[in-house]
């Protein structure tokens, strides 16, 4: 007897849907599974068979075949589990097949026949929704998740019986749904603020301008002067997700397993924060079977890197694809898959190995030959990348022992998104969608200075020996000053105010 279950596979973040064909025929007990499974895969045979004796089902003692169409992608997980029982199950017509014929199956079986939670369900319930299937049946505590997407029927089951029971009719299951507009309309849920910020007003000055641009950001300063306490607070400042981000984004984590049970939609922005000995599969992604690594688990949002020179070189270098194309490609013998990547890069260094070169309360112990080989673990491609460069200083006791509020994060991100509306708006017939990402023909077309502009941009790069790359870097910052001025025109203020954030390339000679 054959039968025939439809259920789904993931690559990269999206999911294609997989035939589950299993054929019972006459023969010595034997159970094969095809179609390029992984090892999870092969060892679903022993988990299908306890959970369908375990509900009090027959388990037929013949030759079963298993085939996974299409049999040339490579298989993984345990999502198979339950698609595979139910093929069994039909084939010995334990199983309504009119019901399930044009429904999704996923999950993953214990051994007494409960269904067990999966990773990767978003996508799978999106690629059901774009093939025009009716429904998707899947465990009990990944209905949430699916119930995001509209248009298809959400069935939780919590054991392999319930299922067969609905095949039949004789259970009533109910479609799980989620509110949208409730999860988007709900307040922005931040551990942290800036209002708990002391002081600093040039940094915090710099990082409205990152944000509001969507620029990569250096915080240099001695230990203890706030550069993490800072970074933390960037994403409480940044615009809301769209749904499409969100929708996004939540599929990265989704594949990755790391998404929330009780949060099934990323409604805010992520914050990743690798520790300095991750490696570089760590960071970009990899693996035998690629996953996603921290610069597409970042995606939409930002990924800090802490004490920046202590990273592996090979792993920053890493970075600059993602980077500059806004994705990753992780390529293997068997495949190659593309993660996204657009995120924005914060990380914070020391001004040298002990820390206080330049603070005029600490004595600094480095030569200068140390001075220069800490600072040369970060290359000039990757530095070139990072719009904005802002010295940290420490602060003084006055400034740590005042008692008034300084402004909060609801208010800086109100400036932050009119300045990100506007670029919307500015660069709505092109493909990208804020300042930072602007190339030499978009600095034609919408970073045009007049003359005192000019004459002052042209001192400051005689005078301070700034790069031709810096000369870009600071018409893209002077872009998003004038963005958040609400100014039609780069002026001299604002120029002036994104040189600032260039003084560093006079005193970092890499």
């Amino acid at each position: 007897m054959l039968s025939k279950i439809f259920s789904s596979s993931i690559f990269g973040i999206d999911a294609y849907l997989v035939e589950v064909e299993v054929d019972i025929s006459p023969g010595l007990p034997y159970f094969s599974t095809v179609g390029l499974p992984d090892g999870a895969v092969k060892e679903s045979k022993d988990r299908v068979k306890s959970a369908i004796k375990n509900m009090g089902y027959g388990f037929p003692g013949t030759r079963i075949t298993v085939n996974l169409a299409p049999a040339d992608i490579k298989k993984e997980g345990s999502a198979f589990d339950l698609p595979i029982a139910i093929g069994i199950l039909s084939a010995e017509n334990h199983v309504n097949r009119e019901l399930l014929n044009n429904h999704v199956i996923i999950g993953e079986l214990s051994l007494d026949g409960r269904v067990k939670p999966v990773r990767g369900v978003l996508p799978t319930a999106v690629a059901c929704r774009e093939k025009g299937m009716a429904g998707i049946i899947l465990p009990r505590e990944n209905e949430r998740e699916a119930a995001i997407v509209e248009g298809i029927a959400v069935i939780g089951v919590d054991t392999l019986s319930q299922v067969v029971e609905f095949s039949h009719g004789r259970i009533a299951l109910t479609p799980a749904q989620v509110n949208l507009d409730e999860l988007f309309s709900a307040d922005l849920d931040y551990p942290v603020d800036f209002s708990d910020v002391k002081g600093q007003q040039h940094a915090k000055r710099a990082i409205e301008v990152a944000a509001a641009g969507g620029h990569n950001l250096l915080m240099v300063g001695p230990p203890g002067s706030g550069k993490t306490m800072l970074a933390k607070r960037i994403p409480t400042i940044l615009p809301r997700l769209t749904f499409e981000e969100a929708i996004e984004t939540t599929k990265i984590h989704s594949v990755a397993g790391l998404l929330d049970r009780d949060s099934p939609l990323l409604v805010n922005r992520p914050f990743r924060s690798p520790h300095h000995t991750i490696s570089d599969a760590g960071l970009t992604g990899g693996g035998a079977i690629p996953r996603p690594g921290e610069v597409s688990l970042a995606h939409n949002g930002v990924l800090f890197l802490d004490e920046l020179p202590e990273f592996k070189k090979n792993a920053l270098e890493v970075m600059r694809q993602p980077l500059e194309d806004g994705k990753v490609t992780i390529s293997r013998a068997a495949t190659s898959i593309t993660y996204p990547s657009r995120f924005m890069l914060v990380a914070a260094m020391n001004p040298c190995p002990c820390g206080y070169f330049s603070d005029p309360q600490h004595e600094c112990t480095c030569t200068a030959l140390l001075i220069q080989r800490y600072r040369s673990k970060i290359s000039g491609p990757l530095l070139d990348r990072i719009d904005i460069h802002v010295e940290v200083p420490p602060l003084k006791f006055q400034e740590l022992s005042r008692d008034s509020a300084a402004e909060s994060s609801a208010s800086v991100r109100q400036r932050v998104s009119r300045a990100r509306e506007i670029q919307h708006q500015r660069l709505a017939r092109t493909k990208i969608h804020c300042n930072a990402q602007m190339g030499s023909r978009h600095l034609k077309s919408f970073c045009q200075i007049d003359e005192a502009s000019r004459r002052l941009l042209e001192t400051a790069i005689n005078k301070l020996g700034l790069s031709a790359r810096a000369y870009t870097r600071i018409l893209k910052v002077a872009r998003t000053i004038a963005d958040l001025d609400g100014a039609e025109h780069i002026q001299s203020p604002h120029i002036s105010e994104a040189i600032q954030y260039r003084s560093l390339d006079r005193q970092f000679r890499f």
